[in-house]
């Protein structure tokens, strides 16, 4: 069971542990870990491997991903939404050429949706075959892999390899504090045990991303057993080649000024300031409309593909379309 936040606990990692520094998580590592560095042998290579997937990163963040696998340790990363934090993790998990397991949180979560449950549907079949075949039924016919519904975390775990798989746990302060320790907890043993069947326990850990917006703050014990890295939003001319690598196609000069005009909007005392994402979306709907330049009347014509609050639209208008496109 979950302990209460202000009395959570997580075992103490030793040097060179697994994801979250166990003896058990250990054992099965020294091939992956020759692959892994065969793939990233240094910082510069894992900078290299990210641009060539289309993800640009600084050295600050291609140092803490180089960390977090290489360790291995979790890496919690921060920053405001549309950064690029759920993208930093879906780059590494192309560079490792491994699954990506998504774990989205939200208030509410519990463990079913985090690890397990079982598919109570396809159990209903299986007794109304056996009663109609009249063959006996035992209580574990039902309760075998083939009835288990697997979630991100089990997912992780059960990976089989040859290298770890990338398990993101996103937006993790949307939970709640006991989900959160739950969750490490789990983590920690990079284990879970299943009642029916027995303790499944990972023969790669996974490499572990949390990504959080800072809704609530996470509990220290968690913070301390992570490598940290805070996402800032990026210069115009960075964002502007970033947009460039995901919306092909597109006219230079329109995401310059594309990345120009959301930095004009940030300034604003906005509720939901716009992030990468949104310049992106911004170019990309520009782009089909037809538009290789931006001007007042493109602006009139998408404020919806950029500033997705209606108080937000009023604000900007407020400072006019000629404003934002830098006339």
């Amino acid at each position: 069971m979950p302990q209460p936040p202000d009395q959570l606990s997580v075992p103490k990692a030793p040097a060179g542990g697994g994801a979250f520094g166990t003896e058990s998580s250990r054992a099965a590592r020294p091939g992956a870990e020759d692959d892994v560095r065969k793939r990233i042998p240094d910082v510069a290579a894992l900078a290299a491997a990210l641009d060539a997937v289309d993800y640009l990163a600084d050295p600050g963040l291609a140092t803490a991903l180089f960390l977090s696998v290489r360790l291995p340790q979790p890496l919690l990363l921060e920053g405001e939404p549309g950064v690029g934090k759920t993208e930093a993790a879906k780059a590494l998990a192309r560079v490792l050429d491994t699954p990506l397991y998504r774990l989205q949180c939200f208030e509410g979560i519990d463990a079913a949706e985090a690890l397990y449950e079982w598919n109570h549907p396809r159990q209903l079949l299986g007794i109304r075959l056996a009663e109609a075949r009249g063959s006996a039924l035992a209580e574990d016919d039902l309760f075998g892999p083939e009835y288990l519904l697997r979630r991100p975390l089990l997912q992780a775990i059960e990976h089989p390899g040859p290298r770890p798989a990338v398990l993101l746990l996103d937006e993790i302060d949307r939970a709640d504090a006991e989900f959160e320790a739950f969750t490490f907890e789990v983590l920690a043993e990079a284990a879970v045990t299943v009642p029916e069947l027995g303790t499944i326990r990972a023969a790669h850990p996974p490499v572990v991303v949390l990504t959080s917006n800072r809704t609530r703050d996470l509990h220290d014990a968690l913070t301390r057993r992570c490598l940290y890295h805070w996402i800032d939003y990026p210069s115009p001319e960075r964002v502007a080649e970033i947009v460039r690598r995901r919306v092909p196609g597109s006219a230079e000069p329109l995401a310059v000024s594309a990345a120009a005009a959301v930095a004009r909007l940030r300034s604003l005392d906005m509720v939901k300031p716009p992030g990468i994402a949104e310049v992106i979306d911004w170019v990309a709907a520009l782009s089909v409309l037809g538009l290789t330049h931006l001007d007042p009347a493109a602006v009139e014509r998408s404020w919806g593909s950029v500033l997705k609050n209606r108080d937000d639209q009023e604000l900007a208008r407020t400072r006019g379309a000629a404003w934002l496109a830098g006339d």
